[in-house]
């Protein structure tokens, strides 16, 4: 029984931040593998749902292509980066991580529709699918997100991304056929995007930080 007045301490407790994005992020990877699944009993017909570049019916798979996957292989190696920086997204909060990765989503897939034929041999159709787009953006986010914040644990996170991860982004060169480096590069450039845009609070703050401080010219003497 509580006094009338004395505030009560019941009720659900929030969960932690990093627990609310863990779960999220092992969720959108169990979601690859249970499509993959269903991709395998189907013939891998999901595959050919994939971004064809420069085809408006290719379009579609600016929706679809980062949920699909060409086999186990090409999942499975996709996995752990998936699970380790879509998780160290999450840290920045999840309203920005939902935006930044619809962002990387939209603008890599469709970059990737608009670039996905270079380098292919004359009369080859391309169809790009895979997580890994995503995964670059969200790479490329973290390295420089911390560096338009200017939070000290933002540009640590982004560093550490950087040594741990930074080799990965050769995988933006054109190199072995069959590899989207044009989804890898469309992506990366994205994440880019995606960072400036969502550290605007903090980078207009530091201007009116600056502004204010700056001393006015008709009281100089």
């Amino acid at each position: 029984m509580t006094t009338p007045g004395q505030p009560t301490t019941s009720g659900p407790r929030r969960r932690p931040a990093w627990m609310v994005g863990g779960v999220t992020i092992v969720s959108f990877v169990a979601l690859l593998y249970v499509i993959e699944v269903w991709d395998g009993l189907t013939g891998h017909r999901l595959d050919d749902n994939g971004i064809r570049p420069l085809e408006s019916d290719g379009l579609w798979g600016i929706l679809f292509s980062p949920l699909l996957h060409s086999n186990w292989q090409h999942l499975m190696a996709n996995t752990g980066p998936a699970l380790v920086l879509g998780f160290l997204m999450t840290l920045a909060g999840m309203a920005r991580f939902i935006v930044a990765t619809a962002v990387i989503w939209i603008v890599g897939g469709f970059g990737t529709w608009l670039i996905g034929n270079a380098g292919a041999p004359p009369g080859v159709e391309t169809n790009h699918i895979g997580a890994s787009g995503l995964i670059f953006g969200w790479l490329t986010f973290l390295i420089v997100f911390g560096f338009f914040t200017r939070k000290v644990w933002e540009i640590v996170v982004g560093v550490i991304v950087l040594v741990v991860y930074g080799s990965v982004l050769l995988g933006v060169l054109p190199g072995t056929f069959g590899v989207s480096w044009q989804g890898h590069l469309c992506g990366a450039v994205a994440g880019v995007l995606a960072a400036y845009l969502l550290s605007g609070p903090e980078r207009r703050a530091r201007e009116r930080r600056t502004a204010v401080a700056a001393p006015r010219p008709d009281l100089l003497t």
